[in-house]
């Protein structure tokens, strides 16, 4: 029920930004900067990279705005825009080995009261998963980050993609199978569950 008034919400504040009204655009912005952020940086596990995709989504959504159509919500466009933008950059990065340092430990990462080493636990299978994700093809971080960072469902994946369903599940298949293939590499270290089943 929350949901339909968010999107009811989102459309109603496009309607204003289509009519002039700025501060509807600055609301939608504040709504989806962590999401857009969080997305780019799982895609690109750069810090940089990842606030000049997000940049770059507002901007270019901000430009498009009259193609939204709000039969989909509009979380799933906009984040397919980022998508779209975070594989752009990686194609254009395809061949250029990223150095270790820029693979910051996240300011973000949650810490309920956890004590040094779970924490420290906690930041490296962080930085296990993104690493993890970097190996991954494309096609198959977009999906994985899709489904299991961002919480959409195959269809509105599908959707943001320019996929079948079939497709992204086949995909997500697929991803877990590499990414359980690349833990299981890795002698001598404690493993973690990369990704649930489904």
């Amino acid at each position: 029920m929350t949901e339909t008034v968010e999107t009811v919400d989102d459309a109603a504040l496009v309607h204003r930004t289509l009519i002039g009204d700025q501060s509807a655009f600055t609301q939608l912005v504040e709504r989806y900067k962590d999401p857009v952020y969080n997305l780019a940086y799982r895609m690109l596990g750069n810090q940089t990279e990842a606030e000049d995709v997000a940049q770059e989504t507002f901007v270019k959504a901000y430009t498009q705005l009259g193609t939204y159509r709000d039969t989909h919500k509009f979380s799933t466009w906009l984040l397919s825009i980022a998508s779209h933008l975070a594989i752009d950059l990686l194609r254009r990065r395809r061949f250029v080995a990223l150095p270790l340092e820029d693979t910051p430990v996240v300011e973000w990462m949650p810490d309920i009261g956890a004590g040094p080493e779970e924490t420290a636990l906690q930041e490296e299978q962080h930085d296990e998963m993104q690493r993890l994700l970097r190996q991954l093809p494309e096609k198959y971080r977009s999906v994985v980050v899709l489904r299991y960072y961002q919480d959409m469902s195959y269809e509105e994946i599908a959707a943001a993609l320019h996929l079948t369903p079939a497709l992204v599940k086949a995909r997500l298949h697929r991803a877990r199978e590499l990414l359980a293939r690349a833990l299981k590499e890795k002698p001598g270290e404690e493993q973690f569950n990369a990704l649930p089943a489904n």
